[in-house]
């Protein structure tokens, strides 16, 4: 079985420059991201080193390769989950535009939520009723914008939908700066999220036809 290591990637400085959500509170949170990384990294290798013992005991209730794989998918989710949080936040010194969503993402914000005031009564509400995440998805075969509740890192599997926003909800991310003020936290992030970098992602995914090698997300 083939692996190969993935590292930590590296973020915009806009990043520890945020309004409401403090750079400690950054910092500490790619702590997190970091030993998503390493877990990954670690449970793979071991994957990588079972032998036909192992692979011959396999059981549904317990076994040591339920356990690496189900481990396996909660640190992936744990990476990627936290690698699209970082990027879309965040502005670069002085500049103004990005603030909210423009063009073809807004007008499909239009279509599926009625108006962007709508969209953040949702998102906001399914913010404050997940237990880890909330992501909101492109579904490539309905042709729409849907805001999906996780209740972990490895809960996302929704067949045929892209997330162009994710939004995280454990307490890690705001406990800081928030306390149990979940609702403060979601403002900020509104009040942080690069609409042009969501946008681009959006129309990256929306138009794309690159088949099963495709890389727009």
């Amino acid at each position: 079985m083939n692996f190969k290591k993935i590292t930590p990637k590296q973020f915009s400085n806009s990043l520890f420059n945020l309004n409401g959500i403090s750079k400690k509170t950054v910092e500490e949170h790619l702590k997190l991201y970091q030993g998503y990384v390493n877990k990954y990294n670690e449970i793979n290798e071991k994957i990588v080193k079972l032998e036909d013992e192992d692979f011959s005991k396999g059981n549904q209730v317990y076994s040591k390769i339920r356990e690496l794989k189900i481990e396996s998918s909660f640190a992936y989710g744990g990476v990627v989950n936290h690698e699209l949080y970082f990027s879309q936040l965040g502005y670069d010194e002085g500049t103004t535009s990005g603030r909210v969503p423009t063009g073809t993402l807004l007008k499909q914000i239009d279509i599926d939520f009625g108006s962007f005031e709508n969209y953040k009564k949702d998102l906001r509400a399914s913010g404050l009723s997940a237990r880890g995440w909330v992501w909101t998805g492109w579904n490539i075969r309905e042709k729409r914008l849907f805001n999906h509740i996780g209740d972990s890192q490895n809960t996302y599997l929704v067949w045929d939908v892209v997330p162009i926003i994710a939004m995280d909800t454990y307490e890690h991310a705001y406990f800081i700066d928030y306390g149990t003020d979940r609702g403060g936290y979601i403002g900020a992030f509104f009040d942080n999220l690069n609409w042009s970098l969501v946008g681009n992602r959006f129309e990256s995914i929306k138009s794309c036809k690159c088949g099963d090698e495709c890389d727009c997300s």
